[in-house]
């Protein structure tokens, strides 16, 4: 036996052979290719799921998901409506720079906000002419999508879409599957057929035919997803949205009645209760194929929402944004900040609280970076959190913008706000109605400091002008002026 050995080392070849294995041991396994998985959900307010302080709404899931990751309690998006976080996600640009500054109208709707640079819109009784926007994400902006696609990534859009009509769709985009995204703001209804209770043209979610009666929209949503995962050999990129949890508000029967039954607190409607706690299910279904298929350690989850939460009629309120004021639309906390959680086991702490405002543009850069590519785009203009995320380094203090220059309904009024370190300026364009608050012992913006610092308010104001300059932002001007 031991000449055999011998044999072996001394023969032709042999130190050739262990040569070899000397290089196999040292080499590491390769490395799998990293999944991106960011459920951009619609309409989730900042408190409406129990890591960040429900007190009705039952979100194991989303507890697991955040004691798995890591929480941002300073997460803004970019607009406090819809379509122009949705811009901003998709792009890494302020809405203003895009000229998606409120919601684009669908088509089934039978008017439109949207129009060219330099073309307003009046209403009666009010002193402002306010711009229409940009009504579709234009082609020429690259989408994350696309960025990804050219690293071999094979990418899907589920849900909701709603930055234009056909020809502006997802598949247009950098996606190479759309199911359910088209110009709809809202599904018609959350239950299969998927039909509206007065049926109406071009109004139905696209790529999602009736399966099942009766099932629920949010299940379906995962069941596809969890299709297109099975059986990819390359790289995944998805951006699941939701159209849970817009109205219409329902939810599974089933939820429903177990909300009805429950102990309410300030947050008490039991269909919405049910709607979230069905959108917690599905993000645990989901987690749990992950798992199962040994796809959890090598996908990083991004979990965040579109606006704040609506509250609606005060009497039957959908939801109450917990601790923070107002609701989506406004430009309080309750309309802009969201609940976010990003995980990736072994990589990203677990449990861990980060307090740095971060905001919808981040995304992409961050993204980016994860998957090795750090972009050098000057026009992205958000932030990686790559280092912030796994500790290795800080963010550095920045100032953050929003600008709706529209009127909304009869109860918003043109603004544009600035958050610079712990102050917050809301500067309305009807005349003498500006704001100023200090979000780090007023975060429900009761006191407001506008008069007692003027300089505070005339240094932040001034930036915020130059901010609105540099992205050539559409404004409201008087009715007496010409545009």
């Amino acid at each position: 036996m031991e000449k055999r050995y011998f044999d072996c080392v001394d023969g032709k070849g042999s130190w050739a052979f262990v040569f070899l294995i000397f290089l196999i041991s040292c080499t590491k396994p390769e490395e799998k290719p990293l999944n991106i998985i960011l459920i951009h959900v619609d309409d989730l307010g900042w408190a409406d799921i129990q890591p960040f302080g429900s007190d009705f709404y039952e979100t194991p899931n989303l507890n697991r998901l955040a004691q798995e990751g890591t929480l941002f309690t300073n997460s803004y998006a970019a607009a406090a409506i819809c379509s122009p976080t949705r811009a901003a996600l998709l792009t890494g640009k302020y809405p203003a720079r895009l000229g998606i500054t409120d919601w684009i109208r669908a088509k089934f709707q039978g008017y439109s906000t949207s129009g060219e640079l330099g073309e307003y819109e009046e209403f009666e009784g009010r002193p402002l002419k306010t711009p229409k926007i940009q009504g579709y994400l234009p082609l020429e902006e690259e989408t994350i999508a696309e960025r990804i696609k050219k690293l071999g990534y094979q990418t899907l859009h589920l849900g909701k879409w709603h930055l234009g009509e056909e020809g502006f769709h997802p598949e247009n985009q950098g996606f190479d599957v759309n199911i359910g995204g088209n110009d709809l703001g809202q599904p018609p209804s959350y239950f299969d057929p998927y039909q509206a209770a007065q049926p109406r043209e071009y109004y139905e979610m696209k790529n999602l035919p009736p399966r099942k009666k009766g099932e629920f929209l949010t299940d379906r949503e995962s069941d596809e997803l969890i299709h297109f995962i099975e059986n990819k050999e390359k790289p995944f990129f998805v951006h699941w949205a939701p159209y849970a949890v817009h109205t219409p508000i329902m939810g599974p029967p089933d939820l429903v009645s177990k909300y009805e039954e429950k102990e309410k607190g300030v947050q008490r409607n039991p269909e919405y209760a049910a709607l979230v706690e069905n959108l917690d299910f599905n993000i645990g279904k989901l987690m749990e194929y992950l798992n199962e298929k040994g796809l959890r350690e090598n996908t990083l989850l991004i979990f965040t929402s579109d606006n704040g939460g609506l509250i609606g009629n005060p009497d039957k309120p959908v939801t109450v944004n917990l601790g923070l004021r107002s609701q989506k639309g406004f430009p309080y906390e309750g309309g802009i900040r969201v609940p976010t959680i990003v995980s990736l086991p072994g990589i990203i702490p677990q449990g861990k609280e980060i307090e740095a405002p971060i905001i919808t543009m981040d995304w992409i850069p961050t993204i980016l970076e994860f998957v090795g590519l750090k972009s050098s785009d000057s026009e992205l203009e958000g932030k990686s959190l790559k280092g912030l995320l796994t500790g290795k380094a800080e963010l550095a203090e920045r100032d953050l913008f929003w600008h709706f220059p529209h009127y909304r309904e009869t109860i918003v009024i043109p603004y544009s706000i600035i958050r610079s370190g712990d102050w917050k300026l809301i500067h309305y364009y009807e005349p003498g109605m500006d704001e100023l608050y200090n979000l780090a012992n007023d975060r429900e913006e009761k006191n407001n400091l506008f008069n007692e610092e003027p300089a505070i308010a005339n240094e932040l104001q001034a930036k915020l002008d130059q901010w609105l300059i540099d992205t050539d932002a559409r404004m409201p001007i008087r009715k007496v002026d010409e545009p």
